[in-house]
């Protein structure tokens, strides 16, 4: 879907390479011995980016859309939305939370077999809630966008989301 507005754009940019990291990771993850994947390169190197995108990404892109976004949907109307988009980011916040440190601990080959099984238990989940949210804000989110952004308040959105 082509979105108009620049904040649209760079949203939906982050989803779509958000969505191909998650994709690769739980095929990853799937294939992965269950007794943990010490050893695997592709998967270490999946897990770096997964722990950036954890620690960087996520809380970026949710903080930007409660701070500038949220609001303005809020008073065009669209409240409902505003708030079911807030309390999947809460959730999501809070799975990612608890898998960052076993990210970090398999990162540095310090993670036990239950690790890796609650790593790859917890990675899915957050996969399925993340693909399911990312889903409602192409849909519901970004379009909306589109026509609630005016060219001046999109420009200084869209500067203020690249600096941040």
């Amino acid at each position: 879907m082509p979105f108009q507005s620049q904040v649209s754009r760079l949203l939906d940019d982050e989803h779509r390479a958000n969505l191909e990291l998650l994709g690769q990771l739980e095929q990853s993850l799937a294939r992965m011995p269950r007794d943990g994947g010490s050893g695997n390169v592709d998967l270490a190197a999946l897990l770096k980016r997964f722990d950036h995108q954890i620690a960087q990404d996520v809380g970026r892109h949710f903080d930007f859309e409660e701070r500038e976004l949220f609001a303005r949907l809020d008073e065009s109307g669209d409240g409902d939305m505003a708030a079911l988009l807030a309390d999947e980011h809460a959730v999501i916040r809070e799975v990612a939370g608890e898998l960052l440190p076993l990210c970090r601990a398999a990162i540095g080959g310090t993670l036990d077999a239950d690790g890796w099984r609650a790593l790859s238990r917890g990675t899915l989940e957050l996969v399925e809630r993340q693909v399911a949210h990312i889903q409602k804000e192409t849909m519901a989110l970004l379009p909306l966008l589109d026509d609630l952004l005016d060219d001046e308040s999109d420009r200084q959105l869209a500067l203020a989301y690249a600096d941040a």
